[in-house]
């Protein structure tokens, strides 16, 4: 049997997936029935138009928007993915939220990969591609690096919770 210390780690491990999953669901219905919202954005940081007027990196603008589309689209269906391994990850925690540890590990394994891809759409997507390649820092009206910061801390944290062991007494 385990301990409620043991169980509320345990919760609190849920909790915190099927929030990320809630976030990343509610980001994707944003970006789907507000298109356009979000798009503009991505447009912006890709054609360079807002980044300093005399920067050398300007060579690395876009312009043509059947490729905005593209990487909006990528980014949307990301989130998507991303919620619903949160989702199945949080579910299975859930079911063996009372088995030994080792189960309990096991039951990880789709709630990883949900954060991964969330690293991968506000990390990679965001900061180093947005943020590095097409100079987003530079610019003062779409920039998105602080959000994008504030998800990745998050998604960090909670990568770190899972992988912190709980005690078992019996």
């Amino acid at each position: 049997m385990l301990s409620e210390t043991t169980l509320y780690f345990r919760w609190v491990k849920i909790i915190t997936v099927g929030s990320l999953a809630l976030m990343s669901f509610l980001i994707f219905i944003g970006n789907t029935t507000n298109y356009y919202a979000n798009y503009y954005f991505v447009e912006h940081v890709m054609k360079m138009d807002t980044i300093f007027p005399n920067s050398e990196l300007q060579y690395r603008s876009i312009h043509q928007p059947w490729i905005y589309h593209a990487g909006y689209v990528v980014i949307i269906l990301l989130e998507l993915i991303m919620a619903w391994f949160c989702i199945l990850g949080s579910r299975e925690m859930f079911i063996k939220r009372r088995e030994p540890a080792a189960v309990f590990y096991e039951a990880k394994r789709k709630a990883v990969i949900g954060l991964g891809i969330g690293i991968l759409i506000w990390f990679t997507g965001f900061e180093v591609v947005g943020g590095e390649w097409f100079a987003m820092w530079q610019s003062s009206t779409w920039n998105g690096l602080e959000s994008a910061n504030r998800i990745i801390l998050f998604e960090m944290l909670v990568l770190i919770l899972l992988f912190m062991r709980e005690p078992e007494y019996a």
